[in-house]
């Protein structure tokens, strides 16, 4: 397996990005941190890792759209579910362990 410099990595992440949405895509470095269209922050080692995965799934498009994906419950909605707050239920979680205590002004 060859290594890819930076800059490799960079356009075809771009390139591939671009494929997949239909548009031009960029990615800006700001120091050691990149964003992609302005959006969340990553490091490289995450750009690295986004190539393969963006490869895989252009190239078999068929697994892309034939299974659904189903969205992960936000934390804020499992806490609403039972009705207690964050205090609540930390309390509650370190009740069951024995040896366990609350911490300083809890």
């Amino acid at each position: 397996m060859t290594k890819l410099t930076k800059e490799d990595v960079i356009s075809q992440l771009e390139a591939a990005l671009s494929k997949r949405e239909g548009s031009a895509v960029s990615i800006e470095q700001s120091g050691s941190w990149y964003k992609i269209d302005g959006g969340k922050s990553v490091r490289f080692a995450e750009l690295e890792t986004m190539l393969p995965e963006l490869s895989v799934s252009d190239a078999n498009p068929v697994t892309k759209t034939a299974t659904p994906q189903s969205k992960p419950v936000a934390k804020g909605a499992a806490i609403a579910a039972t009705g207690k707050t964050p205090k609540q239920l930390w309390r509650e979680k370190l009740a069951k362990k024995p040896g366990s205590q609350l911490p300083r002004g809890f």
